[in-house]
């Protein structure tokens, strides 16, 4: 099993790089299945049924999300509906969307995909993230032999640990939220494939996706400003994992490739 898994997609320029990359990426890497981070797809915050659908269209397929998941109240039907998306498994009993996902890959084997939140400077509310994948965990098929969890926490600390807690027991572990593409992935000691973080997919000649000469304003005179998204030098980022019949990893490759394509103006944020 080949896995590509994309790092947080921001706004109209990763939209259109991810339509310009994933299907070249599907084709001559092999990939059997796609999963990507799209909580920030839909003007740098948030997700609407149309971009979802578009990130299908390219390839796609698994969404999970992140703490922007109810930004966009036009969502929520979808997370009820589709079996493509979930949200955080640590967020309360009573929140819209599934717990995780198990999807066929294009090999026809199953996938599982887990999200979580984590706790430390988020300001969400939400439960353990180790004590909620536990519990998907156990709810599993043992015919799931390949699971995916994406971490999507600000500290690095906490990421690092829920690899290690999961070792053995997933795929991979994979970190999203800071939008910053670490350089730190490995196969752990049992088998499962991790990263601190997958980075952004979106315009690098920014801070962070947003106007980089907004948000440096703001920080220099600390007079807040609306942070519209950047536009320019859009990038992928993510990894592709590769896996055995067991589920166990076998290596993890960092991606980071440019948009080789201009955005259309008549896109949609």
């Amino acid at each position: 099993m080949r896995l590509l898994i994309i790092g947080d997609i921001v706004g109209r320029p990763g939209k259109h790089v991810c339509s310009q990359v994933i299907p070249r990426l599907i084709r001559d890497e092999q990939i059997d299945f796609v999963i990507a981070n799209a909580e920030n797809a839909a003007a740098g915050s948030g997700l609407t049924p149309a971009m979802f659908n578009k990130l299908r269209h390219y390839g796609v397929d698994v969404c999970t999300m992140g703490d922007h998941i109810y930004k966009r109240r036009e969502v929520l039907p979808l997370l009820d509906e589709s079996d493509r998306i979930m949200r955080p498994a640590n967020l309360p009993p009573e929140a819209k969307g599934r717990e995780y996902v198990v999807a066929e890959a294009r090999n026809g084997e199953q996938v599982a995909v887990i999200s979580v939140l984590g706790r430390t400077f988020m300001n969400v509310r939400a439960d353990c993230p180790f004590h909620a994948v536990d519990r998907v965990l156990e709810r599993l098929s043992p015919e799931v032999r390949t699971v995916v969890v994406d971490v999507h926490a600000e500290t690095t600390s906490e990421k690092v640990a829920m690899g290690w807690y999961l070792d053995g027991r997933v795929s991979a572990v994979v970190g999203t939220h800071t939008h910053v593409q670490t350089a730190d992935e490995r196969v752990l000691p049992h088998g499962t494939a991790y990263i601190t973080d997958l980075g952004m997919t979106g315009p690098y000649d920014s801070v962070l996706g947003r106007d980089r000469k907004a948000v440096v304003s703001s920080l220099v005179t600390g007079v807040p400003q609306p942070y519209s998204v950047a536009t320019e030098d859009a990038r992928l980022s993510g990894a592709i994992v590769e896996t055995k019949d067991n589920g166990r990893a076998t290596s993890i490759v960092r991606v980071h490739i440019n948009d080789p394509l201009p955005m259309s103006t008549s896109e949609s944020q």
